[in-house]
């Protein structure tokens, strides 16, 4: 079984501290080591200071150094005397005269093996003959050398007292360490569990997010990068269950949309084949009404497909917007004039207005606007569109009259297959296709479309676009 991010993450900190606690032993090992000779080797020569007065002395009570000659015991009592002084005592001048009433300091360092005695030619007088890399200090008389002693220094730590404790010490030094090593275990799984305890919330999360739960939520407990994490996860969340909602309401409205007149369809050739209904031109009229609502249908949402795609092919040149639209509106004349409803055109505060467009997406964007009067106003009412510009962007206004649409359903307007209830509703035709088609080509235009009270009673349509000169 391969281990999961907590182990992971836990042995990462752990191998961290573990190899910071070694390399810490090691530094203090060395450290204390080289210390400890240097220590050693300072007070052996703190030593050799006190000896060096005694040993001009007896030079002088002997008239040389003959007297040690072959004559290694008398050099051993000379240089291991019993009452050298404390530390903490006063100075050597001092100490050599306090004779006898000085503390006694047992020699447990080997000095009579590493000390030797040289003449005034530095040859060697008795002591160690091996003096090679021996530290000299002279012996002077009224002012003269008349002798070096020659001291080895420590190179390691070899006597049993000084051996004895820096093994303590080294052991010590390890016992820390290993201490740590376990102390950094500890923080290391409370670090893991700590970290990574949002990461699994949001893992578990994304699991059942994967297997269609979208309503599954994670809570931020934080404002850090995890916490950022969440909230992101969150708004996903949301997301995923909101386009959801929207498929299954796509789903159930295009079946819907798609079985009205193929339903009607399948009736009328019932009724025809039975002989209920004769095959008159009336009834093969009716027929062909609901294969162009089929149709119509159909086109729409191939339409609504290539522009949620991007493939929507747009041929874009510098067009007046204000002739086009002109056009577009005479177009509709005779079938507005049939429900009575009366068209005002107020372009005056435009007369001419270039924009980089495709004057064919232009046309169908004001086909859907006519076409959503036309099907959603109530016959005898009034269209007002009017134009102005205002910071390079031409902005057209589309205002009807009754029935008007609840303020707090507006932004749905433009969602495919959304109408009002009430008067605005299925019996008033179409497949509420026709405005998210206008939003698309509007912003496929870089501009904007905006749905707002008409204050003739009906729905207010604003329709911005960018003038040639600032087009994107």
């Amino acid at each position: 079984m391969k281990p999961g991010i907590t182990s992971k993450l836990f042995l990462a900190i752990l191998l961290t501290c573990a190899v910071v606690a070694i390399a810490m032993a090691t530094a203090m090992r060395y450290s204390f080591s080289q210390g400890f000779l240097g220590y050693l080797n300072a007070q052996e020569a703190q030593r050799i200071e006190l000896l060096r007065p005694a040993l001009a002395a007896a030079y002088q009570s002997n008239r040389g150094w003959e007297f040690l000659r072959h004559n290694p015991r008398q050099w051993f009592g000379l240089i291991r005397p019993r009452d050298l002084p404390a530390p903490d005592d006063e100075d050597d001048g001092a100490a050599v005269q306090r004779g006898p009433a000085a503390r006694p300091v047992t020699d447990l360092t080997g000095l009579n093996l590493r000390i030797s005695l040289l003449d005034a030619q530095r040859q060697l007088v008795v002591g160690n003959a091996a003096i090679a890399n021996a530290t000299l200090q002279p012996i002077e008389v009224d002012g003269h050398a008349v002798g070096w002693i020659a001291l080895l220094p420590f190179q390691q730590v070899s006597t049993g007292a000084a051996l004895n404790f820096q093994q303590q010490q080294l052991k010590a030094s390890w016992i820390i360490g290993g201490s740590a090593t376990l102390l950094a275990a500890l923080v290391a799984l409370l670090l893991a569990r700590m970290f990574l305890a949002p990461v699994k919330r949001i893992a578990a999360a994304t699991h059942r997010l994967a297997i269609g739960d979208y309503g599954i939520r994670v809570e931020v407990s934080s404002g850090d990068e995890l916490g950022r994490l969440a909230q992101d996860f969150n708004q996903l969340a949301l997301t995923l269950e909101k386009n959801e909602q929207l498929r299954r309401a796509f789903m159930a409205d295009v079946s819907h949309e798609l079985r009205t007149p193929l339903a009607v369809l399948k009736g009328e050739l019932e009724a025809i084949e039975d002989g209920v209904r004769p095959l008159t031109p009336a009834a093969i009229g009716s027929l062909q009404d609901e294969v162009g609502t089929l149709g119509k249908l159909i086109d729409d949402l191939y339409e609504l497909a290539l522009s949620d795609a991007g493939a929507l092919s747009y041929r874009k040149s510098r067009i007046d917007v204000i002739a086009l639209l002109r056009q577009s509106a005479a177009a509709f004349d005779e079938r507005f004039a049939a429900r009575g409803i009366a068209v005002e055109l107020a372009l005056d505060g435009a007369p001419q207005a270039e924009c980089h467009a495709d004057p064919d997406r232009l046309r169908q964007l004001f086909s859907n606007l006519f076409e959503n009067t036309l099907r959603y106003t109530d016959a005898g009412g009034r269209l007002a569109v009017a134009a102005h510009v205002e910071r390079q962007t031409l902005t057209l206004d589309f205002q009807d009259s009754a029935p008007g649409v609840p303020a707090e359903v507006l932004p749905q307007l433009f969602e495919r297959f959304y109408r009002a209830e009430g008067s605005r509703s299925r019996a008033s035709g179409g497949a509420g296709l026709g405005l998210a088609i206008c939003r698309n080509i509007v912003e496929a235009h870089q501009g904007d479309i905006r749905a707002e009270p008409s204050a003739l009673g009906g729905l207010r349509l604003l329709v911005t676009l960018p003038l040639a000169g600032s087009a994107a």
